[in-house]
C-alpha cells in the first residue's frame, strides 16, 4: 500500500481500532497457484505478540487453507471511506486547480498464517468471534443455546486460522494535505450527507 508521509499512522493503538471497527476483512495469501483472498470476519487478541494475533475461520471446502502460501499472508481492513468532490474546496473559487479524490482508512496485517482443525481451539475461536458481534444486541445469542451436538457437527465443516501480526501499514487519508480552508469544506459537505459512513469521515477530518 502505498503510504504518503501525511496520510501514515504508525500509532499501535489506532491501528488496533480501525481492526477492530471493521467487520469484515479479507485474508489473502500467495501460493504456487497464484494469489487468493476470502472474505472473513477476524478478531484480534492483542495481549499475544508485539503486534498482536488475528483469529478466525473459513469453510474447510475452502481450498485456501489446503494451498501452502509462498509467504506471509495479508488480513487487509478497511475503515469508512468517503468520495471527495472538489466542488467542497476554497481553493476551487480561487484557482480551479482541483481534481476529485478519496477518503478512507486502511490497514494491512501481515504474518505467517496457521491453519488449524482441533475442535476444542475451533470451538473457542467460533465463541468468542460470536460473542464479539452478538455482544452489542438486547438478547444475544451463544453458542452455547444450541445442542452440543449440532455445533460439533458444524465444527467439523471448518477450519480455524491463527496469523501471529509481524509488521502493520496504515493508512489514514483525510484531507490532511489540503489548507484548512479546504478540510472545512469537504468537513461541511460530507456532514451533509444522506450516507452515515461518509458522515462517520466527516468527523475525523481534522479541522
Amino acid at each position: 500500500m502505498y503510504i504518503p508521509s501525511a496520510f501514515r499512522d504508525d500509532d499501535l493503538a489506532s491501528l488496533h481500532a480501525t481492526m477492530r471497527a471493521s467487520r469484515l476483512s479479507n485474508l489473502v495469501t500467495a501460493t504456487v497457484d497464484g494469489l487468493i483472498a476470502t472474505p472473513l470476519p477476524l478478531f484480534l487478541n492483542e495481549t499475544e505478540g508485539s503486534h498482536g494475533v488475528l483469529y478466525g475461520h473459513l469453510a474447510k471446502a475452502n481450498s485456501q487453507w489446503k494451498l501452502a502460501p509462498t509467504g506471509e499472508a495479508m488480513a487487509i481492513f478497511m475503515g469508512p471511506d468517503a468520495y471527495v468532490t472538489p466542488s467542497w474546496y476554497a481553493t476551487k473559487a480561487e484557482t480551479q486547480k482541483v481534481v476529485p479524490t478519496w477518503n478512507y482508512m486502511a490497514v494491512h496485517a501481515y504474518g505467517p498464517v496457521e491453519f488449524f482443525e482441533d475442535a476444542d481451539r475451533l470451538l473457542d475461536v467460533v465463541t468468542r468471534l460470536t460473542n464479539l458481534h452478538e455482544q452489542p444486541r438486547a438478547k444475544p445469542w451463544a453458542v452455547s443455546d444450541a445442542p452440543k451436538t449440532f455445533i460439533h457437527s458444524q465444527l467439523r465443516g471448518i477450519v480455524g486460522l491463527r496469523l501471529p501480526i509481524t509488521r502493520l501499514d496504515g493508512k489514514r487519508k483525510l484531507s490532511q494535505n489540503r489548507t484548512a480552508e479546504d478540510r472545512a469544506g469537504v468537513i461541511a459537505g460530507l456532514s451533509g450527507s444522506e450516507s452515515p459512513v461518509e458522515r462517520v469521515i466527516a468527523t475525523l477530518i481534522p479541522a
